[in-house]
This record gives C-alpha cells, sequence and structure tokens, in this order.
C-alpha cells in the first residue's frame, strides 16, 4: 500500500473503540432523543431501540466482515468500492461524509444550547450559536492534534457521561418499581403500526450513527484486524443495552400515563428534569454539563472520521488532491478545517432557530444518508464475498435481512410524505449524491489528463535518450 502519511500502529484497542463511541454520542442521544421519539411513538421507544439495535447489529456484520479484509481509512466507501466498483464506492463514502458533516454540525448546534443552558443556572446567558462557534475552534484545535489525544478526550467525557445516566437510570427503576411496579408497556407498540414504528427508527438510527467509525482508523490502529471488529461490535451492542436501560428508565420517570407522555413530549431537559424528580436540582444541573461534553466529543469524532474520509477519497483521485495534506502531527488537518468550516456555515444558516431545533434537523438528514451508505455496503458485502467464496447461507440472510430493513425504513421516511421540513430531507440527501457526481468526475478527469501528460512525457524522455 502507498504510504498515506497516516501514523501507523498508533492507537489502542481502547482508543479505536474511543471514536465509535464518541460520534454514536450515548448521553448526547438520551439527553434528547427520547422525547423527540415520544412524539410520534409516545411509550414505545424502549420498543424502537430495541428493534433498532438488532438492525444495526445485522449491518454492523457486513462491516465487521470487511474489516478482517481490509484496513483503509475509507471505511464503507472502500468496502464498497472493492466489491461494486469506483461509483458505488463512491456513493457509499460521499453519502457518510454527508453524515459526518451533518452530525458535526448538529451536535455542535446541541452543544450550543446544552451549554447555554448550563451557563443559565449560574446567571450567564448567552446564544447557542456563539457558543458553538467557540467549541469548533476548539475542535479543531484537537482535531489536527495526534490521535491518540483526540480519541482519549472523547473517551474520557463520554465514560464520565455514561456513567452519571446509568446511576440516574437505575435510581428511577429502584423508585419506579418500589412504588408503582415496572411496567411492560414500553416494550408493546402501543397503537402504533409498523410504519410509525420505521419512521421514527430514524432517530434510533441517529443514536447508533457512528458505530462504523472505527474502520476510518484501520491505517492508524495496532492489529486493526483484530482490534477494529472487537471495536465495532462493542459500540453497537454494549450502547445498544444503555440505551435499552436509559429508555425504559426515562419513559417509565415521566409515567405510563397521559400527564407522563405530555411532561416527556414537552422536556427540552428530560434527563435534567428527572433528575430533579428522583435525585437533586445539582446532580440535573452536572447532567446537562455531562450532555455538552458528549455532543462536543461526538462533534469531534464526527470530523475527525469525516477528514480521513476526505483524506482517502483525495488519495484516490476523487477529490481535490489538498484533502490529502497532513499535519506534523500526521493528521489530514485540512480536511479537519473543511468540514469544521461546513459545519459553522450550515449553523449560521439556521441561526434564527434553537440548537435544539438545528440538531434535529441535520442529524436527521445525517441519519438518511448515513443510511444509505449502510445498504450500499450490505450490498456490497454480498457480491464481495461470495465472488471470493468466503460465505455461506446464514451470512448471506443476515445481509439480506439488513438490506430488506434499511430499505423499508428508507420507505417509511418518504412515504407518507411527512411534514415540513421533514419532506426535503430525502432530496437534500440525493442533491448531495448528484453534486458530489460531478466533483468527483471533474478530479477523475483532471487527474486522467495529467497522467496522461505525464505519461506522454516520459515516452519522449525515453525517445531522447534513445537518439
Amino acid at each position: 500500500m502507498e504510504k498515506s502519511g497516516l501514523k501507523k500502529n498508533n492507537l489502542s484497542v481502547i482508543e479505536t473503540i474511543a471514536l465509535s463511541v464518541a460520534i454514536i454520542a450515548p448521553t448526547a442521544a438520551m439527553s434528547l432523543n427520547i422525547s423527540l421519539m415520544a412524539k410520534t411513538a409516545s411509550f414505545s421507544s424502549p420498543l424502537i431501540f430495541f428493534i433498532s439495535m438488532i438492525i444495526v447489529g445485522l449491518v454492523s456484520f457486513s462491516i465487521i466482515k470487511f474489516n478482517h479484509y481490509f484496513s483503509d481509512s475509507g471505511s464503507l466507501y472502500t468496502f464498497t468500492q472493492k466489491s461494486l466498483g469506483r461509483k458505488m464506492g463512491f456513493t457509499a463514502g460521499w453519502s457518510l461524509l454527508l453524515a459526518y458533516i451533518m452530525l458535526a454540525a448538529g451536535c455542535t448546534a446541541e452543544l450550543g444550547a446544552f451549554f447555554g443552558k448550563f451557563l443559565d443556572v449560574f446567571g450567564i446567558h448567552i446564544g447557542w450559536l456563539p457558543i458553538a462557534l467557540i467549541f469548533s475552534v476548539l475542535i479543531v484545535y484537537i482535531g489536527i492534534k495526534d490521535a491518540k489525544v483526540s480519541t482519549r478526550i472523547m473517551l474520557t467525557m463520554e465514560g464520565i457521561s455514561i456513567f452519571m445516566i446509568l446511576i440516574l437510570s437505575l435510581v428511577i427503576i429502584f423508585k419506579v418499581g418500589k412504588s408503582t411496579g415496572l411496567s411492560a408497556v414500553p416494550f408493546k407498540t402501543n397503537g402504533n403500526n409498523i410504519s410509525t414504528l420505521a419512521s421514527t427508527s430514524v432517530f434510533a438510527f441517529l443514536s447508533f450513527i457512528g458505530f462504523e467509525s472505527a474502520s476510518s482508523l484501520g491505517e492508524e490502529t495496532k492489529n486493526p484486524k483484530k482490534y477494529i471488529p472487537l471495536a465495532i461490535g462493542s459500540a453497537v451492542f454494549v450502547t445498544g443495552l444503555f440505551y435499552l436501560l436509559s429508555s425504559y428508565a426515562q419513559v417509565i420517570g415521566f409515567g405510563i400515563n397521559a400527564s407522563g407522555l405530555k411532561a416527556l413530549t414537552n422536556s427540552e431537559l428530560p434527563l435534567s428534569d428527572l433528575s430533579a424528580k428522583y435525585m437533586s436540582n445539582t446532580y440535573g444541573t452536572l447532567l446537562i454539563f455531562s450532555a455538552s461534553l458528549s455532543c462536543f466529543s461526538c462533534a469531534l469524532g464526527a470530523v475527525c472520521a469525516g477528514a480521513r474520509m476526505l483524506f482517502s477519497m483525495s488519495r484516490d483521485g476523487l477529490l481535490h488532491k489538498s484533502m490529502m495534506k497532513i499535519s506534523k502531527h500526521n493528521t489530514p488537518y485540512l480536511g479537519i478545517i473543511l468540514t469544521v468550516i461546513i459545519s459553522v456555515i450550515l449553523q449560521i444558516a439556521l441561526f434564527k432557530k434553537g440548537g435544539l431545533d438545528v440538531f434535529g434537523y441535520y442529524a436527521t438528514i445525517g441519519s438518511l444518508a448515513i443510511i444509505v451508505s449502510y445498504l450500499f455496503t450490505s450490498i456490497a458485502a454480498i457480491v464481495y464475498f461470495r465472488k471470493k467464496k468466503i460465505s455461506n447461507p446464514i451470512n448471506l440472510t443476515i445481509q439480506i435481512a439488513a438490506i430488506l430493513s434499511l430499505s423499508y425504513i428508507l420507505y417509511a421516511n418518504v412515504y407518507p410524505i411527512p411534514e415540513f421540513p421533514s419532506n426535503l430531507f430525502p432530496y437534500i440527501v440525493l442533491g448531495w449524491i448528484a453534486v458530489g457526481f460531478v466533483l468527483s468526475y471533474k478530479f477523475t478527469k483532471n487527474n486522467s489528463k495529467a497522467n496522461d501528460v505525464i505519461a506522454s512525457s516520459t515516452k519522449e524522455e525515453i525517445r531522447e535518450n534513445i537518439g
């Protein structure tokens, strides 16, 4: 393999797991997504998380299997390209890049909102956008540093936050169980049809976005063919169990009744509200701060993964060669800067909206984009492993199940046509893919011309030497 410039054998298995966990950002997901899901699926958020964990597990099977054979910063882009060719590989990678950019923009806006609410407790009132812009600069600074630095920061922030939510969840389950008894209602459909559950599952998928991101560290991880599959598997199932516990605690914590559902759907800070009810206001304030840390680690992780995607696609001649430039710390610094700049532009574009609304918009777009990428990768897995004769009926069944599940979720988010602005989100993803094809065609054509010129010059030199 051509020397990439990324730092080889730099990251341990823990540091590799850190990137996936950071982008998944369990704390940020549990700080907001349950109340958003309750607006359409009432008490059934835990059921949706359970189903989504199974589907994500099916999708992760192909990605884990690919990582046993390829260790490349291109992640899903590389896997799909090796199987379905350059164009399909580009579509998977370009869609994944959109997901990372949208996640970076959304999580930074969410960070601004949460940290703003944390400052409100102390009488300091600052809008979400100025806070988001300040932290965007910090993301660039840390992202350019050695990958060890960024992954350790992400892991520390997320670890503290997860531990705090676990404590709250266990307290809620204990107190509710002791007073009124635990209920199985959150694991029932509660009158929701399959279409409603599928469309609401976008928020659950949003909560899992990033589980595959450890793949982007394939060129920087020690023993990547062993550690990266372990990182991905751990990220999916350990995080999934955390989601089941936390979502269940939140639903029963607000109450399995009309007033409880109303309180949950109207809550902008459900964990903080539950802390005030079951523990203390101080603990709720600490959870707001921990949610801010989680949003920061998520945005940082998305930027780092997106930059490595740009790096890999640039190296293959599909994007401008400047994205291949690396810092003295062996990180793709121009890709990091560009990803943050786009993220900032997206935030400024919606400055009149609340930070949590901005997160909801961009994160939903990112979810749709990453489902497209997962879909292409699952198809690629069938083609590649059957071609190499290393597939079997069980593998094929898992891959087909993943494809059918992802296809239905995409369909459910297009029809019935959702309300504005959600009805525009699928077209934004399609538009992004179209723009990407134009860019890739342009750079591929330019690179081909450059290669022709080099080849022609070489032939002329040979003739002159012979003469």
